[in-house]
């Protein structure tokens, strides 16, 4: 019979201990109670409340400032898009006018005016210098220097009147006349003088018949003047009128 081989001792070092592994190590159980009475000893300082409220002030105001802003925003976009989108009505038409009653028609012809009735047709006056020669017409020719009128006629020969020789006054208004023609009319011209209101002179022909002259004077109103108008074969001897501006009569001649 084999006998038992002896039983071999466990190794103490091999065999685990949980109760050495749980417990705190001497100098681990040392550390914690150090930091557990270092913490009683710590006093807490003051809470800061006023600081925490003072922001959330601030941020209560940041989120009210965004929203309002953002409601104008809102609002502006509304507005907008309610005037974009609102038609434009075309304003009413005027009232039409009250109709009128027509006025009466005279039917009777008002009667027609005679010669004497028309107003003559002014008189164009002339400042020309001296010795312009002035196209009369039909072949006449007139100037006027500082002693007088000048003309010639169709035929070339040379007239002269002269208004400081002494046969006429320079101080009472008048005028004269000279006369040359034909079967087929005639030519007429004279000086006017004695005024410095001359406004026109008519010839006064047959059947009440009306020649308005042409005025003709020098610069610098001397005193005198020269007229000088055309008749025709129908007018008859003529008489030549002397008017002021305002329309006054201020000498005439008889009809010659």
């Amino acid at each position: 019979m084999t006998p038992a081989s002896p039983t071999t001792p466990p190794d103490p070092d091999s065999t685990p201990d949980a109760a050495q592994d749980s417990a705190p190590r001497p100098a681990e159980a040392d550390v914690r109670a150090a930091f557990a009475r270092a913490a009683f000893e710590v006093t807490p300082g003051p809470m800061p409340l006023e600081a925490v409220r003072r922001a959330g002030r601030i941020r209560r105001r940041r989120r009210t400032t965004a929203l309002s802003a953002f409601s104008v925003l809102t609002v502006a976009s509304a507005v907008a898009a309610v005037v974009a989108l609102t038609p434009v009505r075309p304003s009413p038409p005027p009232p039409a006018p009250a109709a009128v009653p027509p006025t009466a028609v005279r039917t009777s012809a008002p009667a027609p005016r005679t010669g004497a009735d028309l107003p003559p047709a002014p008189s164009p006056k002339r400042v020309v210098p001296a010795g312009e020669r002035v196209d009369a017409g039909k072949g006449w020719r007139i100037w006027l220097t500082q002693d007088g009128k000048h003309w010639t006629g169709p035929e070339g020969y040379e007239n002269f009147r002269s208004a400081v020789d002494g046969n006429i006054d320079l101080t009472t208004p008048d005028v004269s006349h000279q006369s040359e023609g034909n079967g087929e009319g005639a030519f007429h011209s004279g000086l006017y003088y004695g005024t410095r209101t001359a406004g026109r002179i008519e010839l006064k022909g047959a059947g009440d018949r009306v020649i308005v002259a042409t005025l003709l004077e020098l610069p610098g109103q001397p005193g005198w003047g020269v007229w000088y108008a055309h008749s025709g074969p129908a007018d008859g001897d003529v008489s030549p009128v002397l008017y002021d501006r305002a329309g006054r009569q201020l000498s005439s001649l008889p009809a010659s």
